[in-house]
């Protein structure tokens, strides 16, 4: 029988109490969207700024590192974000992402205007983000689809 030396038998323990301790996070929750402005107006691109409201539902802060995603306003084609920024998650509490949409303004003038005139519309958004913690990064998708009340005015 083959007794393991201490060296080896403190890392085994170190390793099981390491892999035990880092749970998988839970989904990061959306709740709302704020200061939602237009940062440039144009015919064939506009680009919206707005701060995206989640929630960390997990025991431990988390660091966002980047996001990739698509949105769309009752199923039409709203555009297209990138955020390579940084963001600190708190544990168990509300965060901001801040976003900057690249509008395409030919396909929503052609099929999304009534939407973006109503008062609630159905918003999905698609893509990835990157989270993690100690500089290890996963990247998750993300698939979100619900009712938004929603005014421009």
């Amino acid at each position: 029988m083959t007794t393991l030396k201490l060296p080896t038998l403190l890392t085994v323990l170190l390793l099981t109490i390491l892999l035990v301790s880092c749970s998988t996070p839970k989904e990061l929750e959306y709740r709302d969207f704020k200061n939602f402005t237009f940062d440039k107006v144009g015919f064939s691109a506009t680009a919206i700024k707005m701060d995206l409201v989640y929630y960390n539902p997990n025991n431990f802060g988390l660091q966002l590192k980047a996001t990739e995603l698509d949105i769309f306003v009752d199923n039409n084609y709203l555009g297209h974000t990138i955020q390579e920024q940084l963001v600190n998650i708190p544990k168990r509490e509300e965060f901001s992402i801040p976003v900057k949409i690249d509008v395409d303004m030919k396909n929503l003038l052609r099929n999304g205007i009534t939407s973006l005139l109503s008062n609630e519309v159905m918003i999905r958004v698609t893509g990835t983000v990157k989270v993690g913690k100690g500089n290890i990064f996963k990247s998750f998708p993300v698939n979100y689809e619900g009712k938004q009340k929603f005014s421009i005015f």
